[in-house]
């Protein structure tokens, strides 16, 4: 079959759509933000090709499968497999990076264990095996007398029970084993629990250091590396336990190596995670720059900070006593105290006493005592805690890189393990180009070689397809939960050309967010070569790039939300811009979003950060200055996030809210004063339940409740603003809780969810929807779409101003309670957006936005920048982060960071306006916008 055939689709604001998608194409559906292009391909072709793939496996396999329930479409032929490649993150799994989401570390491990080198940590030697004799010579140095226990480690790390083990090795005549620690006798071995992990070794011999003893102990020694394939463990008592290898060990220090297993480098197996943070890279420390967060203030004034709810206390029963015994003033600034002086407030005095210190409530004045310090309290207290840690206490926490393994996550012994002179680590530090070029390159011995040849194909293919789709900045050991929703949906894509797959349909979503012109060419390539593999490619796209490079455009709308749902247009791309779709007008360019009257520079407004360098930024200075509509610009990976969001945002917001969120590496930072106020504005969702929309988060909903308890049949009755509330009892049906559906639960299907048949959806209690204002109930006053409840309450200021501003960021096809789990990443950001709009404006507000243009139309992209202009009008700043160039264009001022990403990036190619950025050669943003404003 060549095409796919859709009749009859309703999901969601779909109105009966019947549509024929051409298979083995790259097919683009556009159209208004809320137009309906997700419920389309997501909701209904994508749902309905995984719901039949599931369905036909055997009941017992569907109940371990997340079932989809059936879109409303009334028949779809044609259908592939379908895989979805959404903008959801990978993982927020700490031990998750982008080389283990991508199988590249567990080739890496391979290529390590089976053809690296180990090398002495103490010479620097390569690692040679041992022999028996090397063994006791070493052993031998030990002081006589010393008492030995010789055992050969049989099991470990591994789950089961054992009995069989036990049984086999006493009738074998050995009479003891330890286990887990534990040493016991074998006539009387130990119950082990199945599902647990063991480690098990067999008593060989017991012995004491002594001249007549050498000949047994080489005997002990061959019996356990012959028991425990070729590994010996010997437990000098009461002192340290020694591993021995016949195969690995260093001949001049004796120092014996682990035999190489891929195991032996994954930071998720305790063979080869650091012992001290168990392969997470970093530790929680109480950190001094949170306990002392402004050094100026004096001791009196509250300069640390855990103490200043119980100040008083701590300055009359502990400062005071340690200002007398050690002569330091109180009223002196934290920062001018001696060195000693601070480290004694901080780390405490040691086994010295301090007379007439309180430490614990009973207090004498002839008493002296020792001053624990306010880092080892904390410390103490947070231990003491467990589980149950204290609010207080984690403010003053901070993530550090492990202090054994540098941030490596990996034991010394894994990172003693080189090949060309990189243990893993660093090469998994490498970006992408780098270590795949490493890898090309490598020199091995020809038998060594023959080894690694199949493991070498498959790491330099799957490294090409993360570079080809524009990830060439990224390295493997970058921790999936710092990537954004684009990027991790370009590492899938990456890892499906990679899986070779033909005859598969793949629905992507907006597969081109936070991605620079200059690096979509490189993904177009790429969606082209697995549609060449015999793919069909359904993608959900706003980019006119993009749009213009399909096979195929749907265009949806003609509006949004109910004004929605249909298909306005289809055929080649040329065809849809020579139609008068909304679309074909901003594609052809007979509409076009304008150029404002840009804005001069203030120079006495500015805030600079000085010695900018979180991450790869390059110890740049960097002025914003204020009053203006600004753009960070850059590359993928150029270091737009860690300038903004890392180092600028954090340290605004402590030094204006008094927090203490982690900031990123730089010197300085001047001018905080001229803002009174900043506010990130980004695309997490408003809300994780269905209670949660965008009436109650706006808070249009409590001067709603308000006008609806004030109304005299209401009064009479004596209701509350908290009786027209679907959160509390009182006015909610209490049959569905107020959520207006109930949950039945099926057990081969998924979950299904039917209208309440008490408040038939309604949410309320029937008396509470007798209330009318206007002939109206609340339920259906929720019901109302922004732009009816913007004509129906025209009269009411305090819920009109709410309902306009909602209404101008392009929200007013929106129901007033649509739950927020229904929100896109881009609504739910214009729903905050219209919260802060709603606002008293000071005219001293920064308002921060990470590419606020994800998921909108172009002409929603003009409605939006009419509304942060109208911010700045107002003498508000704003800054975004972005890459489309009608925003781009748009801007008062230009920070253009590059010219490459990762270490090829953090530094300023070019600052100023549009015009001036079109002039730096240097800039890939200027050379993109440079068509644009010419245009």
């Amino acid at each position: 079959m060549e095409n796919i055939v859709i009749k009859g689709a309703r999901e969601h604001n779909l109105k009966n759509v019947d549509l024929v998608i051409p298979r083995h194409q790259f097919v683009v559906i556009t159209g208004l933000s809320g137009s309906g292009k997700s419920s389309l391909a997501f909701d209904t072709v994508y749902a309905e090709g995984q719901r039949r793939y599931v369905e036909s496996l055997s009941s017992y396999a569907r109940q371990f499968l997340q079932l989809m329930e059936k879109p409303d479409v009334d028949e779809i032929t044609g259908l592939s497999p379908a895989i979805s490649i959404e903008q959801k993150r990978v993982s927020h799994n700490p031990r998750s990076t982008v080389g283990t989401v991508t199988e590249i570390y567990d080739y890496l491990r391979l290529l390590y264990a089976r053809v690296g080198t180990a090398y002495c940590e103490k010479c620097g030697k390569p690692i040679a095996s041992q022999s028996v004799d090397q063994i006791a010579d070493v052993i031998f140095e030990q002081p006589a007398g010393s008492r030995l226990l010789i055992m050969a480690p049989l099991i470990r790390r591994r789950k089961g029970e054992y009995r069989k083990l036990f049984v086999d090795l006493l009738s074998q005549g050995f009479l003891r084993v330890e286990v887990d620690g534990e040493i016991y006798r074998l006539d009387e071995p130990p119950t082990l629990e199945r599902n647990s992990f063991h480690d098990i070794l067999l008593v060989v011999d017991r012995l004491v250091v002594n001249d007549e003893s050498r000949g047994r102990l080489v005997d002990s020694l061959e019996l356990a590396l012959a028991k425990a394939d070729d590994l010996v463990t010997v437990q000098v008592v009461g002192a340290e336990r020694l591993l021995f290898s016949g195969r690995l060990a260093c001949s001049d220090c004796g120092i014996s190596f682990v035999e190489l297993s891929p195991q032996l480098f994954s930071f998720n197996n305790p063979h080869g995670a650091c012992p001290e943070c168990s392969g997470l890279g970093h530790d929680l420390e109480f950190d001094v720059d949170l306990i002392v967060p402004d050094p100026n203030l004096s001791l009196k004034a509250g300069a640390l900070a855990p103490w200043r709810k119980s100040q008083s206390f701590y300055i009359s029963e502990v400062l005071k006593p340690l200002s007398r015994y050690y002569k330091f003033s109180l009223t002196t600034p934290f920062a001018e105290l001696s060195e000693p002086v601070q480290k004694l407030l901080l780390y405490g005095s040691g086994s010295e006493k301090i007379p007439g210190l309180l430490s614990d409530g009973r207090f004498h004045k002839t008493d002296s005592r020792r001053y624990e310090g306010v880092v080892p309290s904390l410390k103490r207290r947070y231990e003491k805690a467990e589980g149950e840690k204290d609010g207080e206490m984690l403010r003053y926490l901070a993530t550090r890189p492990c202090s054994l393994c540098q941030g490596s996550r990996l034991r010394r012994q894994s990172l003693q393990v080189k090949i060309n002179g990189l243990n893993i680590h660093e090469l998994t530090s490498l970006a992408l180009p780098e270590a795949r070029q490493f890898l090309m390159t490598l020199s091995l011995s020809p038998a060594r070689a023959e080894i690694a040849r199949r493991i070498l194909v498959e790491l330099q293919a799957r490294l090409k397809f993360l570079i080809d789709v524009g990830l060439d900045y990224l390295a493997l050991e970058r921790a999936s939960a710092t990537l954004s929703g684009g990027e991790s949906q370009r590492i899938r894509l990456a890892t499906q050309i990679g899986s070779g797959l033909t005859g598969v349909l793949y629905v992507l979503d907006e597969p081109s967010i936070g991605l620079h012109q200059r690096d979509n060419r490189r993904l177009l390539r790429a969606l082209f070569r697995l549609r060449d593999l015999g793919n069909s490619l359904l993608v959900v796209e706003h980019d006119q790039e993009t749009i213009m490079a399909a096979d195929q455009v749907i265009d949806m709308g003609p509006g949004a939300g109910r004004l929605g749902g249909e298909v306005v247009a289809q055929g080649k791309p040329e065809a849809v811009a020579a139609g008068d779709s909304l679309t074909g007008l901003y594609l052809s360019g007979r509409k076009e979003i304008a150029i404002p009257k840009r804005r001069p520079v203030e120079r006495q407004r500015l805030i600079t950060l000085h010695g900018a360098a979180q991450h790869n930024l390059q110890g740049i200075d960097v002025e914003f200055p204020l009053g203006l509509f600004l753009c960070v610009t850059g590359v993928s990976g150029s270091g737009k996030s860690s300038l903004i969001n890392e180092t600028l945002y954090p340290a605004l917001h402590n030094y204006l809210h008094g927090e203490r969120l982690p900031v990123g590496k730089l010197n300085s930072i001047s001018g905080l004063d001229q803002l009174d106020k900043v506010i990130n504005i980004d695309q997490s969702p408003i809300g994780r339940t269905p209670r949660s929309n965008p009436a109650t988060y706006t808070g249009v909903y409590t001067p709603i409740r308000e006008l609806f308890s004030g109304l005299p049949e209401a009064r009479v009755r004596g209701y509350k603003p908290g009786r027209f509330s679907f959160n509390v009892k009182g006015g909610r049906c209490e049959a569905c809780k107020g959520d207006g559906v109930k949950r039945v639960e099926m057990h081969f299907l998924p979950d299904i969810f039917v209208k309440c048949d008490v408040c038939n959806g309604q949410r309320f209690t029937r008396e509470v929807l007798e209330i009318r204002y206007k002939g109206v109930n609340i339920a259906e006053v929720l019901d109302m779409t922004i732009n009816q409840a913007a004509e129906f309450f025209a009269a009411i200021p305090k819920i009109i101003r709410k309902l306009e501003v909602l209404r101008d960021v392009g929200l007013g096809y929106m129901t007033l309670g649509q739950g927020a789990v229904t929100l896109s990443g881009g609504e739910a950001q214009r729903v905050k957006l219209a919260r802060e709009l709603a606002k008293r404006a000071t005219g001293r507000t920064l308002y921060l936005l990470d590419e606020p243009t994800t998921g909108l139309h172009f002409h929603d992209v003009e409605q939006l920048l009419r509304v942060l202009q109208r911010l700045v009008d107002e003498g508000n700043s704003v800054l975004v982060i972005e890459h489309n160039l009608d925003v781009i264009k748009a801007a008062d001022y230009i920070i253009d960071l590059g010219p490459d990403g990762g270490t090829g990036g953090g530094q300023i190619v070019a600052c100023g306006t549009p015009e001036a950025v079109v002039r730096e050669t240097e800039s890939a943003t200027g050379q993109s916008l440079c068509e644009v404003l010419s245009q």
